[in-house]
């Protein structure tokens, strides 16, 4: 079952990821751009804090598609970074009174410390046990955050987390302030993802995915890049998780559930496994959709989202931003060879 999930993982990242490695340079600064002025306008057309879900979540499976699009790891206990992080940015904000920015960076130095010795037993396995392995881990810390509630506040959460910005009351009682303000940590941890798959330490990551016993016959420590790979995605969930704590004003027991490890799975599969910024069009679906089933009142959320999830996984198995760029290289080859036979 381990060797099946592992070969299947393999063959639809690498997939999805060949058409992007294709595109011109011209197109893909005009793709960056278009993004940038999508992320800038986001909260003009939608609720701030809706906007600002997005792009926590989005970066959330970012990070996850560094462990499962680019190493071929299926992590089920990614909470882990995203929850510690949230309590820890929520604890240093309300504590010591820091700029969210400064608490964020923290919380996200934690995970990435958290990740060190659990990435140190988990890589160790592959497939379905390594899934098991994080779950595990996952599954502790929220039994320790529930039990230490003189610091987490047990079932009720940490409250109150503010938005201190150097005194800058704007974007302290303003989310659509807020959103720019908190934009810069983001986007850091976009480039922070974009950076490690395009080195040659990317290189080594997809050699590793692609066939680690080949990897390592060449020299390569496989579990000493698993670790740093698992390290740096930690930290990007890091991130993630405490601009969303601060964004809501409180961090609770749901960011370490595993339903929330399950839920970012979800979000990459739909985005595209394998593509890094199908991440953030898979959580633009799923939390626009949750937010507009909640707003009619519909209790059944999680049925809809499951329906999705099995209709991408049966008839989109590339995910959004996998399908599209299949589409467009198939155009593309299909103009190239009528061109050919008109010559």
């Amino acid at each position: 079952m381990s060797a099946q999930l592992t070969d299947t993982t393999r063959v639809e990242t690498a997939a999805s990821a060949a058409p992007d490695r294709k595109l011109n340079p011209f197109v893909r600064a005009g793709l960056l751009v278009l993004a940038l002025l999508v992320v800038l306008a986001l909260p003009w057309y939608i609720y701030p804090p809706v906007a600002m879900d997005i792009l926590a979540w989005g970066l959330f499976a970012i990070s996850v598609d560094l462990l499962l699009g680019f190493t071929g790891l299926l992590s089920f206990g990614h909470a882990a970074f995203w929850g510690t992080s949230a309590y820890v940015t929520g604890l240093i904000a309300i504590r010591l009174g820091l700029p969210f920015p400064v608490a964020v960076l923290g919380g996200a130095l934690v995970a990435m410390l958290l990740a060190i010795p659990t990435g140190y037993l988990a890589v160790r396995r592959t497939g379905i046990y390594f899934a098991m392995v994080t779950l595990a881990f996952a599954q502790m810390l929220f039994f320790l955050a529930n039990q230490a509630r003189d610091i987490t506040g047990g079932e009720n959460g940490l409250q109150g987390i503010p938005k201190s910005f150097f005194g800058i009351e704007l974007v302290e009682t303003d989310p659509f302030y807020f959103y720019y303000a908190a934009l810069p940590l983001i986007l850091l941890g976009a480039f922070a993802a974009w950076r490690t798959v395009s080195s040659p330490f990317g290189r080594v990551l997809l050699a590793i995915r692609d066939n680690p016993a080949r990897a390592r016959a060449l020299g390569y420590d496989v579990e000493r890049y698993k670790i740093m790979v698992f390290v740096i995605s930690a930290g990007i969930a890091g991130l993630a998780g405490g601009v969303f704590s601060v964004s809501h004003g409180f961090a609770s027991l749901q960011e370490l559930i595993w339903q929330t490890s399950g839920k970012v799975v979800l979000i990459t599969v739909l985005g595209g496994i394998g593509t890094l910024w199908g991440g953030p069009l898979g959580a633009a679906v799923v939390v626009l959709l949750e937010d507009q089933l909640a707003s009619s009142g519909f209790n059944g959320i999680g049925i809809i989202t499951g329906t999705i999830f099995v209709l991408i996984v049966l008839l989109f198995r590339k995910g959004i931003w996998g399908t599209g760029a299949d589409l467009i290289a198939r155009l593309r080859a299909s103009r190239t060879s009528s061109g050919r036979r008109d010559a």
